[in-house]
């Protein structure tokens, strides 16, 4: 609801139309992208949805997301020339750092796990939700331009890398080859600022996912949430962020979920996501234990 005082007007309201279909709990929901990503799949799980969420772990450009959907689609192995190894532990190029082990043949074998695991589900869901979270990208230094994108540079030097803004283009090439025929996409861009890139490099970089979507849009049908326009517009609010003014806050995920639903959500849905909702918090509830 929109807050007023004296007849003035205290938010921006971001108006979210209702999507061209419906989703449901007959749904299965593929979750992949930025750290935002991990806070509205365990929404969606709360709520009773049959969903996985981020199996390589968080991902933010849009390179690194084609790249991991594309192995997993095509089923391909992890292997040795995935892997690096530094201070100590073997990680993944292609996985965030929960995977990475100081055993080379663990490390192998949770990435090819997350693989398996991603592979059937993708092939089985209904709908894919990715979230953008910056179009700046590392390249392993030691290879040309076209080279390996890494995911994650697992805290290795910086001199290990080249580092850069993708163009609107090649944003809009690595989205088109995503292995999503057949299936209901929604994409989301993440309202979380990557302030490392600089206030003007965030804006330059959220900027181009935004135009990179909707070139995309124009070819390939596909829906957009405005997740980033309600925090970023419509709750322009300190209020709103976490202590570190740069993630949103419970309340501000609780708010961008409800708009989900309104969204993406019949009323029958809704209902019984409240439900489930509710035997969530019961499950989570522990009574005091007395003597």
């Amino acid at each position: 609801m929109l807050t007023t005082l004296d007849g003035l007007q205290l938010q921006t309201p971001v108006v979210v139309p209702r999507a061209d279909f419906s989703l449901s709990h007959d749904d299965s929901i593929l979750l992949v992208g930025s750290c935002f990503t991990d806070h509205m799949g365990e929404r969606l799980q709360r709520a009773g949805f049959h969903t996985l969420t981020n199996p390589f772990g968080v991902l933010y450009n849009p390179c690194s997301i084609a790249a991991c959907l594309t192995r997993c689609f095509e089923a391909t192995p992890v292997t040795s020339d995935d892997l690096v190894f530094h201070d100590g532990l073997w990680h993944s190029w292609l996985h965030h750092g929960s995977f990475s082990s100081v055993d080379k043949e663990q490390c192998l074998a949770l990435c090819n796990k997350s693989m398996t695991d991603a592979h059937d589900f993708l092939r089985s869901c209904s709908t894919v939700i990715v979230t953008l979270g910056t179009a700046y990208v590392y390249y392993l230094k030691n290879q040309d331009s076209k080279g390996r994108v890494v995911a994650n540079c697992h805290r290795l030097p910086a001199d290990r890398f080249v580092r850069r803004l993708l163009s609107v283009e090649e944003c809009v090439s690595a989205l088109l080859s995503l292995p999503l025929q057949g299936k209901r996409v929604i994409f989301t861009v993440s309202p979380i600022r990557h302030l490392a890139d600089g206030a003007h490099g965030n804006q330059l970089s959220k900027s181009t996912l935004l135009l990179a979507l909707e070139q995309y849009a124009q070819q390939v049908e596909a829906t957009y949430f405005p997740a980033y326009e309600i925090v970023l517009d419509e709750l322009r609010d300190y209020r709103f962020y976490e202590r570190d003014m740069v993630h949103p806050s419970p309340l501000a995920i609780d708010i961008v979920w409800q708009r989900f639903q309104s969204c993406f959500f019949s009323s029958v849905t809704q209902n019984a996501c409240h439900q489930y909702e509710k035997q969530f918090r019961q499950q989570q509830h522990r009574p005091i234990a007395r003597n």
